[in-house]
């Protein structure tokens, strides 16, 4: 399991790196719209990977498995380190992806092959605390390489290179678990259809949202046709799972009131992440921090993850109860963002710290437990497909949380600076400048700086009460799980 964690780790690097880097990234491409679409390129081909993993590593085994996500980890931040455009880099960002999400997966199918369900939580807190180091150091390391090093932030990137091959060397020498099932024509059930209809919702949705009131109008015919062409393939996605032979989400599963609360839960409270962690370091950019300093000062995102998501599993594992555990994960969250929605251009660091910490030591409790109450749900054999379901809502959150709070930040921003300043010499070529560089605000015309951060401030508040929503949402989610036995042997006995 270490090599594996050591995976998991380098995928974490890579999320943090890009969060606080989003903002130098997008300012060098002369577009900030880029930044939503850095993040998504990566979790839409996340949302692709993971659920076919489970089904893939079961047939040609873990290690192959984990040997091919380290290899397309290492070549999607080689491509990003050196792309020269925006698509380049996206095209980056998507590979990555690939990677990333199988390294995240299988080391959880590892987990459930190897360890019984009562001890679970503890490995699964340690996976935690690798994912949360990762983090922590990410985002300084990013921070560091843009102000200090000659290549800026492409040396984010190509300096995840060889510590990805090294993994993949790694784990095709260390991991021999044998592939659970032998019949290759097992492959031929896989569900690629619904792989297709996934990534097909996710993309129409992303153009859909990603350009209404930001590229062009509501009323454009791109948004007008991509998200309704979305809920068209989401439903098709949906009519296919129901009659799959082997569905990459078990949609009659899913009726199981548990199963389908803790995907729920995770799909809410992931959004909710996903838009704090690029929003944050932001947030501080805009004040004026460098992205070393914001990163810095989002280190107790990752320090609460690893200790509540440990602390978490322990607690199960002494006594086999998750319920209210799950409440309490939430109830941190929602802490957390009423204090980033009490926020303004002057309130203290400290408060912006406090509010990460909770943040992350919530969602990392709340991904122990519910994981361990979905397992618990089901039997042995369904250990994998129903833990690729949890890391598919995941990354679905993931993807559309970023997508909806860019749209609601882009949207707020360009109104509130139109208002503003709309009757000022050259408004729209200024507009433009402020929403495309952050780095023009230190150039900003006389007269306008106070009003320019005002209109920031308001867009970050829009997507802190669109948080403040999901997460009361995630809440009841959690609320409707039952309890099930924590069995402390493999057989589940």
């Amino acid at each position: 399991m270490g090599i594996t964690y050591f995976g998991v780790f380098l995928g974490a690097i890579d999320s943090s790196i890009i969060a606080t880097l989003s903002a130098p990234i997008s300012s060098d491409f002369q577009s900030l719209s880029l930044l939503s679409w850095l993040a998504t390129a990566y979790l839409v081909s996340n949302a692709a990977c993971q659920p076919i993993s489970g089904r893939l590593t079961d047939i040609f085994g873990r290690g192959p498995g984990l040997v091919f996500s380290n290899v397309f980890f290492a070549a999607g931040n080689l491509i990003c380190g050196l792309a020269q455009s925006s698509s380049v880099m996206i095209l980056g960002r998507v590979v990555a992806g690939i990677g990333g999400g199988g390294l995240m997966s299988i080391s959880t199918f590892l987990g459930s092959d190897l360890i019984p369900l009562r001890s679970r939580g503890v490995v699964q807190g340690i996976g935690n605390i690798c994912y949360g180091s990762g983090a922590m150091l990410g985002g300084v390391f990013g921070g560091l390489m843009n102000d200090h090093s000659k290549f800026g932030w492409r040396m984010a990137f190509l300096v995840q290179f060889p510590p990805a091959i090294v993994s993949a060397v790694a784990v095709g020498i260390l991991v021999r678990v044998p592939p659970k099932q032998s019949d290759k024509s097992y492959l031929a059930r896989i569900d690629f259809g619904g792989v297709f209809l996934t990534v097909s919702f996710l993309i129409l949705l992303l153009l859909g949202v990603n350009s209404g009131g930001n590229i062009v109008p509501w009323t454009h015919p791109l948004p007008l046709t991509t998200i309704p062409l979305s809920l068209v393939a989401f439903a098709g996605f949906l009519w296919w799972e129901s009659r799959a032979t082997q569905p990459i989400i078990p949609v009659r599963l899913l009726l199981d009131r548990t199963l389908l609360s803790a995907c729920m839960c995770n799909f809410l409270s992931t959004m909710v992440v996903m838009a704090s962690v690029f929003y944050v370091p932001l947030y501080l950019q805009v004040r004026g921090d460098s992205p070393t300093v914001s990163g810095l000062k989002i280190l107790p995102s990752p320090i609460g993850i690893s200790i509540c998501s440990v602390g978490a599993g322990y607690i199960m594992k002494k006594t086999g109860r998750y319920i209210g555990l799950g409440i309490g994960s939430l109830l941190m969250i929602i802490s957390g963002i009423l204090i980033y929605a009490t926020q303004n251009e002057s309130t203290p660091a400290e408060a912006t710290m406090v509010a990460v910490f909770l943040l992350g030591g919530g969602y990392g409790s709340m991904l122990t437990t519910t994981l361990l109450a979905a397992i618990a749900a089901v039997d042995h054999s369904k250990q994998a497909v129903i833990t690729s379901a949890t890391y598919l809502a995941r990354s679905l959150g993931g993807t559309i949380g970023i997508t909806v709070s860019s749209a609601v930040y882009q949207n707020v921003l360009n109104d509130r600076l139109w208002k503003r300043f709309g009757d000022e010499p050259h408004a729209a070529e200024i507009i433009q400048k402020i929403r495309d560089d952050l780095n023009f605000l230190k150039h900003l015309p006389p007269g306008w700086h106070d009003g320019v951060l005002s209109s920031f401030m308001d867009a970050f508040r829009g997507v802190w009460f669109l948080m403040l929503a999901l997460a009361i949402g995630a809440l009841i989610c959690v609320s409707l799980m039952r309890q099930h036995t924590l069995h402390e042997t493999l057989s589940r006995r």
